[in-house]
């Protein structure tokens, strides 16, 4: 009579134990699927967690529930994903703000960007657009930077995200000037203040600075992206304008809480790169925003994350940024 060896039993045990995943992998999702939005409804990210779930909807016929968990620069949020069940059924929707600057910017975190979350896929990139009042004297960026270097310190700027923020500091790193920072809760108070001439300039999200150019309310003086943006095809870049070498944008993505099967992780990735590159959403978020269709494997995302927290890191220790 034959036996199996030892390493046969074994390996066919660990086969057996991976089947409950496997199965449930095959017919997932069987219930809704909730996307936690670390922003508030109405933002870029609650519009692109709308338009994805609409796609995967259509897709399993499963309804997806949005969950926006605004405040505290997404720390509950990305608290309330990291400690859900492993099982596919609560993804968190963010941004860079929580998995590549909240680490630099915040001496203690209530959760670890890279252990507690298994990244499922990229999602878009976006560029900023630097704006000033239409009577400020600055008609470009290299004006701006002139301006500035005359006078270290008497212009400001604001900012309602991470992204606006590193951006600024980025510029001032970049062209050499000194800038007053001032920062606000959200982009959209930043450019209230703006339009109100409190502060001088903004480098903000497309989605919040450009309807107000193109109302004439605020005047463009460059993207913050490493190309033009074709909702603006006549702003330049701002490495175009003056700052060779100046890209500082933001991203999308997607993550579900650490140990999630990875038969489970796969399925969510497919369901959501389909969703993002579906003429749906593309006419409902991405060409409204001007933001780029960026989807990723697993491991691609974890390597861009890496990649990115690492540059912002840089940002935050040249601007001599104390952790809060």
């Amino acid at each position: 009579m034959h036996f199996p060896s030892r390493r046969t039993a074994v390996a066919a045990l660990a086969a057996l134990g991976l089947l409950p995943a496997l199965a449930g992998a095959q017919t997932f999702p069987d219930k809704p699927i909730t996307f936690v939005v670390p922003f508030a409804a109405g933002t870029a990210t609650d519009q692109i967690a709308r338009a994805l779930a609409n796609g995967i909807t259509a897709e399993t016929k499963q309804a997806v529930v949005i969950d926006n968990r605004a405040g505290a620069s997404g720390f509950i949020a990305s608290q309330q994903v990291a400690k859900a069940a492993p099982d596919g059924y609560t993804v968190l929707i963010t941004t860079n703000t929580t998995h590549a600057a909240n680490e630099h910017l915040y001496k203690k975190l209530p959760y670890d960007p890279v252990k507690d979350f298994a990244p499922i896929t990229g999602l878009g990139k976006g560029g900023q657009i630097m704006v000033v009042n239409p009577a400020f004297p600055a008609k470009t960026v290299g004006e701006f930077i002139a301006l500035a270097k005359k006078e270290p310190g008497k212009y400001s700027f604001g900012s309602g995200s991470s992204s606006s923020r590193m951006a600024g500091e980025l510029l001032q790193q970049m062209a050499d000037i000194q800038l007053l920072h001032v920062p606000y809760k959200s982009n959209t108070l930043g450019v209230t203040d703006l339009l109100g001439g409190q502060i001088n300039t903004m480098i903000t999200d497309t989605a919040t600075g450009l309807p107000q150019v193109k109302a004439g309310k605020l005047r463009a003086l460059g993207m913050s992206s490493a190309k033009r943006s074709p909702l603006a095809p006549d702003v330049p870049t701002i490495a175009e304008a003056g700052v060779p070498g100046y890209e500082m944008g933001y991203w999308f993505a997607a993550y579900a809480p650490a140990r999630t099967p990875p038969a489970v992780v796969k399925r969510l990735n497919e369901l959501l790169v389909q969703a993002a590159r579906s003429d749906a959403a593309r006419t409902a978020f991405y060409e409204p925003t001007g933001t780029e269709v960026y989807t990723t494997t697993p491991e691609e995302l974890g390597t861009f994350q890496s990649a990115e927290s690492q540059k912002w890191g840089r940002i935050v220790k040249a601007a001599n940024i104390q952790p809060e």
